[in-house]
This record gives structure tokens, sequence and C-alpha cells, in this order.
């Protein structure tokens, strides 16, 4: 198998070694060029055409924000960040995934030493993004849905869940930017994400729709207009109590496909609570979570919505479901909101 041709960028020279020494040591990876910075980055990534970037974000004058927008527009290529921005302030982050990065990694918070206790990670998100779709990002953006939307008295549906992982986070916020401030129904989000991003995600999406947004908690009530994300070091799930309420819960239960937060929690639970009135969409990512959940919401009679290989930066949950014959229609991501709005 060919190894995956690598442009470390980081603007210290031991960070610089000790990447390239950690890649190089696995035997899959090939580091074939350095950076200093992000003009160094971009230069370099010209000279060499790498598979893959793997790029610090705090580097100065010319930072990771820099490399991203100039590569993106002059040589679009996989970039994964892996910076210490993350453990202080993520916003940095979620505009180089915006702007067309693939993925992140957190440099661990104390030191240099603990780097390798992420080796094994930081390979096989590498080793993702080589797959990652570039065509499919940086897409336009999607500006928020300020319209009121006349719906019908009583909805087809009563609920719309979503999940997504690798290009989750710009793909979930061209949705939501598409939805109105007077939706009628609750949806529920789970993204694969570390869990001290949730927060900062939530935040985010927060400022750009008039939709309420929050991350989940034991008993809070799906309500509409009110969209509930996933924390991250727990399987959410929905439950029905006997007063016929729906509540967001919590299961112990481990989902092999990927646990906190597993898709397939949610998606089952929904199916089992929702039945027929429940939209099940799944977004970009790699593996195969969500296609059980997406396969029960269809045999409930639910309608379920796959994003489009083209518009997927990884096009393997999506595939995954669609394969299982879980997918009633797969919907390029910029068409899926007002998708949406009109099924309801």
């Amino acid at each position: 198998m060919d190894k995956v041709r690598v442009v470390v960028a980081d603007d210290s020279g031991f960070m610089r070694l000790l990447i390239s020494d950690i890649l190089t040591e696995n035997g899959s990876v090939e580091v074939i060029g350095t950076a200093v910075d992000g003009k160094d980055a971009a230069i370099k990534v010209a000279e060499l055409r790498p598979d893959v970037l793997l790029l610090d974000m705090n580097m100065g004058e010319y930072d990771g924000l820099y490399a991203v927008k100039r590569i993106m527009s002059e040589n679009p290529l996989p970039i994964l960040i892996l910076s210490s921005i993350g453990n202080t302030n993520l916003q940095p982050i979620f505009d180089a995934l915006d702007l067309g990065a693939v993925d992140y990694l957190n440099k661990p918070e104390k030191g240099n030493s603990k780097l390798r206790n992420i080796e094994v990670e930081l390979i096989q998100k590498i080793k993702n993004a080589k797959r990652a779709n570039t065509k499919a990002i940086p897409d336009p953006k999607i500006n928020a849905n300020t319209y009121e939307h006349t719906f019908n008295e009583k909805s087809k549906y009563d609920v719309i869940v979503i999940g997504a992982s690798t290009g989750g986070p710009s793909a979930i916020e061209k949705v939501i930017n598409s939805l109105p401030g007077n939706l009628n129904v609750p949806v529920l989000i789970c993204q694969h994400m570390p869990p001290n991003f949730i927060g900062s995600f939530v935040k985010r999406l927060n400022a750009m729709s008039p939709l309420q947004i929050e991350v989940g908690r034991e008993n809070m009530r799906p309500k509409a207009g009110h969209i509930i994300v996933a924390p991250g070091e727990s399987n959410m799930v929905v439950t029905k109590k006997r007063s016929g309420g729906v509540y967001i819960g919590f299961t112990d239960q481990v989902f092999p496909e990927y646990n906190c937060p597993s898709i397939n929690a949610l998606m089952l639970s929904v199916a089992e609570v929702y039945k027929d009135r429940s939209i099940g969409v799944v977004l970009t990512g790699m593996g195969k979570d969500g296609m059980l959940g997406m396969k029960q919401i269809k045999e409930q009679g639910g309608y379920t919505i796959a994003q489009s290989e083209k518009s997927c930066v990884i096009y393997g949950m999506p595939k995954a479901a669609v394969e299982y014959q879980a997918v009633d229609r797969s919907i390029d991501i910029n068409e899926i909101g007002g998708f949406l709005v009109n099924s309801l």
C-alpha cells in the first residue's frame, strides 16, 4: 500500500522533528517536507503536492488560517489541524473547518512528551484525511434563514434527527442556517466531536441561527424550534414517559460503530419513540455509525435522507446507510435544509 505523503507545518523546530519521527516510525506515512508557518506551508504544498497537510494554528503572522485560505483557493488538498489552540479557543478551528480543513486533533495539554499518546488517532486521521473529497469544500456560505415559513397546521413529522462525523460541523451549519426561526418541530443532533468542543460548537450555532440551540441534558423536553446537540461524553437518547411526554435521557449501552456520542443510540431511540413521525438525516463522516438507526427509522415508516456523495467531505456514513438500503433520498448538503422544511 502506498504511503500517505505528508507535509508538517509547525513553528516549533522541536515539534516538527517530533511529529515527523512519530509519523515516519509508523511506516504508513512519509513526511516529504516541513514548513515553519502558514506562508511556508502554502509554498511547500505547491512545490511538493502532498496527500495531506498537517497544520498547526498558532504560527505568528502567517498562521494556520492564512494557510487554509490560501491553499484551498490555490492548491486544494486535505488539511488536518493539529494544534494546542483547541484547548483554550476553539473558534479558529471551526473557522478553519469552514474554510476547507477536513478535520482537527488537539495537541495534548500537558507538554510535548504526551504527543505519543495520540499517535494512533493521529495516524488514523491522516489516513482518513487522504480520502477526503476536497471538491466538496469550501462551499458558498449559506446565510441564516431569517424568514418565517408558513407551515400547515399539523406537520407530517414530529422530529428531525441528524448525525454527522468528519466534515460535519460545516455541514450542520449549512443545514441549521437553512431552517426558519419558526420551525415547527425539534431537531436532535449527534456530531462526533471531543466533549470539550461541543459547548463551543453550540455557542457558534446559536450565534448564526434564530433557533434555540442547547447541549442535551437529562429530562430536557424536545420542543418545536429547539435544537438539542448530544454531549460528547455520553450516548444521548429520547425516552417516552408514562405521561406521554418525550424527554432527553442517556444510556450506558456501548455502541461499537462509535461510542460517546453514538448516532445509532440517538436514532434508534427516535425510531422507537417517534416511529413514522421522524425524519433521519446522515451527513458526511467516516465509518458506519447511523446506519442501523436510519434503517430503523425507515422501517418504522419515517423518512431518511443521506448527504450526496459529491457534497460529502468523507462519503463513509452516508454510503454505508445507502448500501444498507436505509435511505429514501440522497441530497446535496446545500439543499437538505430546504428539503426538510418542505417535508414538514
